[in-house]
């Protein structure tokens, strides 16, 4: 799996069935800084709507991230994805992945069946496409954010519990698991406020250092807004901080 800027933001944020109160509303709107050690390395966005797909009352979540600066010269990236997914269940019935990352290109659409638990995906860049078969409750990377804000575990994890949903990504389903680490109060652009901590499970061995090597503060309120996000790579080490947010479906506190 090719994993880089604002690939590694979405499968952090993608952590916490969708409950009665939603966390969020189309409107929403978060806005990541990106650091590679010391140096400003990009930026990342996500965006919320209100949409009509295939007939059906959908929301259109919009995910945007780039290389700025000196490491866009060494290192350009440039990744649009995005989701369609249902406002009561929170399944998606369409992804958009179109990416550009240090010349490594990739343009695919993928349209899910729940119904059938399929997902037809079609490479625009390769002119090919090919169905997989898929479970009950998939979900593609960018879906998986607002479905497991609202996951029913939440409020009731204990230290060292865990939570899993099925993900399809790069042609494949695989189980992304998240450990709950405990309770912290973080200091933020915003202020200190208490968060959750959680530590999700990845692949070592190619990007990075050990299989919990991920880091991720969430806020500990109505809204679970990720805040803070730490990664130790195979090379260096990689964060992500909330700079700008708008539209909360909940009022969010920070402390002076």
């Amino acid at each position: 799996m090719k994993n880089t800027l604002f690939t590694i933001l979405i499968l952090l944020t993608s952590w916490l069935s969708f409950a009665q109160e939603s966390a969020f509303q189309a409107g929403e709107s978060f806005k990541f800084q990106i650091s590679y050690g010391f140096v400003n390395a990009g930026e990342a966005t996500l965006n919320l709507s209100s949409a009509t797909y295939d007939g059906k009352s959908v929301y259109h979540a919009k995910g945007y991230g780039y290389t700025t600066g000196i490491t866009k010269k060494l290192f350009k990236v440039e990744d649009d994805y995005q989701s369609y997914f249902d406002k009561v269940t929170g399944r998606p019935y369409r992804f958009i992945r179109k990416i550009d990352e240090g010349g490594y290109k990739k343009n695919q659409e993928g349209f899910f069946d729940q119904n059938m638990k399929t997902v037809l995906v079609k490479d625009y860049k390769n002119n090919s496409q090919k169905t997989f078969n898929v479970g009950t409750n998939i979900q593609d990377i960018v879906s998986s954010f607002y479905y497991l804000r609202n996951h029913e575990k939440i409020k009731s994890l204990k230290k060292g519990e865990t939570i899993e949903i099925d993900m399809f990504f790069d042609d494949e389903t695989f189980k992304f698991k998240l450990k709950f680490m405990g309770k912290e109060e973080i200091k933020t652009k915003f202020g200190k406020i208490n968060a959750l901590k959680f530590r999700p499970y990845v692949q070592s061995g190619r990007v990075f250092k050990e299989d919990e090597s991920l880091t991720l503060w969430v806020s500990d309120d109505e809204n679970k807004v990720p805040l803070k996000i730490q990664a130790s790579l195979m090379v260096g080490s990689l964060k992500a901080e909330l700079i700008k947010y708008s539209g909360l479906k909940h009022k969010i506190v920070f402390k002076k």
